[in-house]
């Protein structure tokens, strides 16, 4: 998927992915999550999850669109802050940050010191060739980090992505070297996806916590 493509769907309202509450495996696994300061999420778009993480850390987040981080803090009733930073603006308001702008272009610096990250739709939103990408990022900026990762598997070619299926055994290629542990299966055959139908004969969502350390 294309940055226009991403643009678009904010910019035509098709929000599918988009939840109301904060995602049920998240509540879930807040307890078990490392006590730091801050969490860095990719991908955030205007995501309930990063209230209910600033609760608990300062939230650092990334996102394409204007429309999502505009949208976000005027849904919360707040002003945020905006400060240009080359190819990206920062929206800062108390305990939340988010860089808009491309991920893959991120400096640096906006996540310096992190230690903890949440991926509940970024890895399932790219395609293959851009997963491998966005990973090798994410340990490229946090060289010793945590994440907590929420997956979707489903046969992909009963259905044209995103979200994109990635299964247990592309996990663990991606996250070579780092301790993978299962938290949570749940089922949602026939369910559906956020606010999206899925008409695929098996979809499972998953939560993992995952850990590297720096190989230096």
């Amino acid at each position: 998927m294309d940055a226009e493509f991403w643009l678009n769907c904010w910019k035509n309202n098709h929000l599918g992915f988009q939840l109301e509450e904060p995602h049920p495996l998240l509540v879930a696994a807040l307890p078990t999550l490392p006590k730091v300061e801050r969490v860095f999420v990719p991908l955030c778009g205007k995501s309930p999850d990063l209230h209910l993480l600033a609760q608990h850390y300062s939230v650092v987040g990334s996102e394409l669109s204007a429309i999502a981080c505009n949208d976000f803090f005027a849904e919360a009733g707040c002003e945020p802050a905006q400060e240009s930073f080359a190819e990206h603006v920062l929206f800062s308001h108390q305990q939340i940050a988010i860089w808009q702008g491309d991920f893959f272009t991120l400096p640096a610096a906006a996540v310096k010191d992190v230690e903890l990250i949440y991926d509940r739709a970024a890895l399932i939103a790219l395609p293959s060739e851009l997963r491998e990408r966005y990973v090798q990022n994410l340990r490229q900026y946090l060289p010793q980090a945590t994440l907590l990762l929420i997956s979707l598997e489903y046969p992909q070619e009963e259905k044209v992505g995103p979200p994109f299926s990635v299964s247990e055994a592309e996990i663990f290629r991606l996250f070579a070297g780092a301790k993978i542990s299962k938290l949570a299966d749940v089922d949602l055959t026939g369910a559906g996806f956020a606010r999206r139908r899925f008409l695929t004969s098996k979809l499972v969502e998953s939560s993992w916590l995952i850990s590297w350390e720096s190989q230096t």
